[in-house]
């Protein structure tokens, strides 16, 4: 019996270990370059290329929100009727009609999103 589990024992003891060694290499590393924090190049701003004019934890417009509820609609739309599209002779009408209920549930959200505002870009 413990012959089923040794391998789940393995996995998780060389696990354990490489996050424990992980860890440890990123606080040894992480006090060196505390070192060099007061170096002007790694305060500077380095993403785009001018300093932040805005607190960073700041609250998001709503539109953000809105996006990417509108990307999840599509994303989700195509991950699903591809392969929906691809066995349609297998599930036949059952598998229609579910479809059909699916896209309902997605136009309900395209709609909510289009009354919402999110795809008009001022």
């Amino acid at each position: 019996m413990l012959d089923n589990y040794l391998p789940v024992l393995i996995f998780l003891t060389l696990a354990t270990v490489l996050a424990a060694v992980l860890l440890g290499l990123g606080a040894i590393f992480g006090r060196l370059g505390a070192r060099a924090r007061g170096d002007a190049a790694k305060i500077s701003a380095y993403e785009c290329g001018f300093e932040a004019f805005e607190e960073s934890r700041g609250r998001f417009d709503v539109r953000y929100y809105l996006v990417a509820i509108l990307f999840i609609v599509f994303d989700l739309e195509i991950a699903f009727l591809f392969p929906w599209a691809v066995s349609l002779s297998h599930t036949g009408r059952l598998g229609l009609g579910v479809m059909g209920i699916f896209l309902a549930i997605l136009v309900v959200g395209f709609v909510y999103e289009w009354k919402k505002g999110a795809l008009e870009w001022d």
